[in-house]
């Protein structure tokens, strides 16, 4: 189901699409960045959103929370705002202090995407061309999202083409709080799979290194409230004022994480080695009214154009890009 969802500065149409059944998951995504406004779920007889979400159009434009948002052409940090690739050195837009973040000042979550063919009530594909030099880039991208609500799941796939080596780490920003948005989301009680993470230095850019989580706030390998400790507890929570770090999953993970609440559930499967969780603790600062949640990002690790350690991140022409998240709900 489509509806209209506002109009742009510059006169584009804007519309929301309505994924799925009135009596199971449904799905609300945007054409402005590809957002995905709403994910509501039957719970004991009600609906209930798992997401946060803004009131309007002009509330999005205006966001730089990221809510909801599809974030590329690279997620996460790039040190310096630059990268070398082939010998070339790149500088891309500053747009968090000295560094880059999320694609930009504009970014995928800022562009208008084209529906790609037929819309069903069940499945939706979205196209974006991000033209050579954007935000600083090599080469013209072909981006489309996929997005599917199965029983209990919504399963999204990421790809990428392009005509030029380029940077690409593809991932979805949602808010979460299974519980409601007026619920604190520390609440919640989360289980991340990994026994590492990626220490930062300022600027929450990774040093390279690889710290096991055993014996520290970091360890969520067992479930556990999120509720913040405090900052001088790990040197490494006062860069982001809690947490806002990236897990490296175990090679035999069961998933990327698991977020509960009393009576909900939440299993992310990701294709990405990483996990980015972010606690959401500048959210208020923002949008005050929001309500609280908690950032669940899989991807490829942060500042891999800059980590010979890390995994590539780097899509070359006649290659494509994949990448796949999964949100399954189910009720406690």
């Amino acid at each position: 189901m489509k509806r209209p969802f506002g109009r742009l500065p510059d006169g584009r149409d804007v519309e929301a699409i309505t994924l799925g059944d009135a009596d199971g998951l449904q799905v609300e995504v945007l054409t402005y960045g590809a957002i995905l406004r709403r994910i509501t779920v039957p719970v004991r007889g009600a609906r209930r959103d798992v997401i946060l979400a803004l009131d309007d159009l002009e509330a999005y434009v205006r966001d730089r929370a990221y809510v909801g948002s599809l974030v590329g052409r690279f997620g996460n940090r790039i040190a310096d705002s630059a990268f070398t690739l082939d010998g070339v050195r790149h500088s891309v837009s500053a747009n968090e202090g000295a560094n880059h973040l999320h694609g930009g000042h504009l970014g995928f979550g800022k562009r208008l995407w084209r529906v790609l063919g037929p819309v069903s009530g069940a499945r939706l594909s979205l196209g974006l061309t991000s033209p050579d030099g954007e935000e600083g880039y090599p080469g013209q991208v072909e981006a489309n999202v996929e997005l599917e609500v199965r029983p209990n799941t919504l399963a999204i796939a990421l790809t990428a083409r392009t005509t030029a080596p380029t940077p690409i780490n593809l991932t979805y920003h949602p808010y979460f709080n299974l519980a409601g948005p007026h619920v604190p989301a520390v609440d919640q009680a989360l289980r991340i799979p990994a026994s590492h993470y990626l220490p930062v230095r300022p600027g929450l850019i990774p040093t390279g290194e690889l710290a096991p989580v055993a014996g520290t706030t970091f360890d969520f390998r067992t479930a556990r409230r999120l509720a913040p400790p405090a900052l001088d507890t790990h040197p490494q929570l006062a860069p982001g004022g809690g947490y806002d770090h990236c897990w490296v999953l175990d090679a035999d993970a069961d998933c990327a994480c698991e977020l509960s609440s009393r009576d909900l559930a939440l299993t992310i499967r990701g294709s990405g080695p990483g996990l980015q969780f972010y606690n959401g603790q500048f959210l208020s600062k923002t949008h005050p009214a929001i309500g609280s949640g908690v950032i669940l990002e899989p991807q490829g690790l942060p500042d891999a154009p800059n980590q010979p350690g890390f995994p590539p991140a780097i899509l070359r022409p006649g290659e494509t890009y994949r990448a796949t998240i999964d949100y399954e709900l189910r009720a406690l």
